[in-house]
């Protein structure tokens, strides 16, 4: 069984919670499974680093803004996969480029183009966990491009598409998706399971517990995503086709 699993910033905030997430990982490389794992930078490291560009650089630099603010998924794919080693399963990080997505040039908020997915299979048959830095890829021209805030998803789901894999699992610090925000409403109502079209229409209405493209893309390709909780355990939401 291949399963792609991505974990958001607040999901690896400190050390505590990579671990938990390496813990997860490894058991599932323990029963058999291949897994590669996708990783957003940690906490509000994006938000951070925008910030102390925009000190330099008020006008900002779209081509070396995508190439600085890759850094941080980078950062946690190494994390991630030194975490998932320690617990004796070899892991591997590998950038957006090394993970082989191509994108177009739209600095900032490119869309994913294709993957040549040779380096990952490579890895995954040679008994290694696959941690890949999400929100990333690389141009035509060999620059580094960013996806857009929230693209960490789009490339979970990518990843699933091209790699075939038996499931995609987007961990939150939700347990599932819900009518209205259930940090300010605690009468709000999960989902278990909801159909890509509602899906998009909650993200239009300001849900933020995907980003659009990933569902579009999952819509496109047939790929079944479960939103789930890094905290709980609980079941969370199937965001898929319904018949």
């Amino acid at each position: 069984m291949l399963i792609v699993q991505k974990y958001g910033g607040t999901s690896l905030g400190d050390a505590g919670r990579i671990q938990a997430a390496a813990d997860r990982v490894a058991g599932l490389a323990r029963q058999g499974a291949q897994v590669v794992v996708v990783v957003s930078a940690q906490g509000d490291t994006t938000d951070e680093m925008i910030a102390r560009a925009a000190q330099l650089n008020p006008r900002g630099a779209a081509r070396e803004m995508d190439a600085y603010l890759a850094a941080g998924e980078q950062m946690s794919a190494g994390l991630m996969a030194m975490a998932i080693g320690a617990l004796g399963c070899p892991a591997v990080s590998l950038t957006g480029w090394q993970a082989g997505i191509h994108t177009d040039a739209r600095f900032g908020n490119a869309r994913i183009q294709s993957i040549d997915p040779e380096r990952i299979r490579k890895e995954l048959a040679a008994g290694k966990v696959v941690v890949t830095a999400g929100f990333q890829g690389v141009s035509d021209a060999g620059d580094v491009t960013t996806l857009g805030r929230g693209g960490s998803d789009t490339t979970a789901v990518a990843l699933a598409a091209w790699l075939d894999a038996d499931r995609c699992q987007i961990f939150t610090d939700v347990d599932g998706v819900y009518d209205r925000d259930p940090r300010r409403y605690p009468e709000a109502i999960r989902f278990g399971r909801i159909s890509y079209e509602k899906m998009l229409r909650l993200i239009e209405n300001g849900a933020q517990v995907l980003h659009d493209r990933s569902v579009e893309l999952a819509r496109d390709h047939g790929i079944r995503i479960e939103v789930l909780s890094a905290f709980t355990g609980a079941p969370g939401t199937i965001v898929s086709a319904l018949e």
